[in-house]
């Protein structure tokens, strides 16, 4: 099945093997989860209002791709973030 952006295979996610679902999850190259239910965490992080300068064609492009524009620039600055993190790590 040949499916665009943001579309869900909703039965196949349905039918999926907690077995299938491992391993996806380990075969994923960026999944850091851990696979043991007792070392989960959920941390919500507080968001904190700032005011910040943005070019307009950025602010722009965000708007236009809809409602919570804001959420979607902090989830780019979020992956930035990681990244910079783990290249970190890998040169320590």
């Amino acid at each position: 099945m040949n499916l665009g952006p943001g579309e869900t295979d909703w039965e196949r996610v349905r039918n999926i093997t907690d077995e299938e679902l491992e391993a996806a999850i380990a075969s994923d190259p960026d999944s850091d989860f851990p696979l043991d239910e007792g070392e989960w965490e959920l941390v919500i992080p507080k968001k904190q209002p700032v005011s910040i300068r943005l070019d307009e064609d950025v602010l722009t492009y965000f708007k236009e791709t809809g409602p919570r524009y804001q959420t979607r620039i902090n989830e780019v600055l979020r992956r930035f973030m990681k990244a910079q993190k783990a290249k970190a790590k890998k040169k320590a």
